[in-house]
C-alpha cells in the first residue's frame, strides 16, 4: 500500500494508475489526512458490489425465528444487590 500525497499524486498520476492495475493500493491525502485511494478496477468492483449487498433488519430476522419456541416463565426475577 502507497500512500502519497495529492500535489505529488497529480505530478506521477500515470505512474499510480499502473501501480493501481497491478493490484496495489494508492491511498491520496491531503493535508496529511487520507481523503481517497485508487484501486484497480477488480477491487473498486467487488467494494462496491459489497456495499450494495441488502443486509436482513432486525423485522427479517425476528420473522425467521422457529414460531416454537419456550414461554417465558412468568414468575417473577430475583433481586439484585449492586
Amino acid at each position: 500500500m502507497q500512500t502519497i500525497n495529492l500535489k505529488d499524486a497529480k505530478a506521477g498520476f500515470s505512474s499510480l494508475v499502473d501501480d493501481a492495475m497491478k493490484g496495489d493500493f494508492v491511498t491520496i491525502t491531503r493535508h496529511g489526512k487520507p481523503v481517497a485511494t485508487l484501486v484497480s478496477i477488480e477491487a473498486g468492483e467487488i467494494a462496491r458490489k459489497a456495499l450494495e449487498r441488502k443486509r436482513s433488519g432486525l423485522i427479517a430476522y425476528l420473522q425467521a425465528m422457529p414460531a416454537d419456541l419456550p414461554d417465558r416463565n412468568p414468575s417473577p426475577s430475583r433481586d439484585v444487590v449492586l
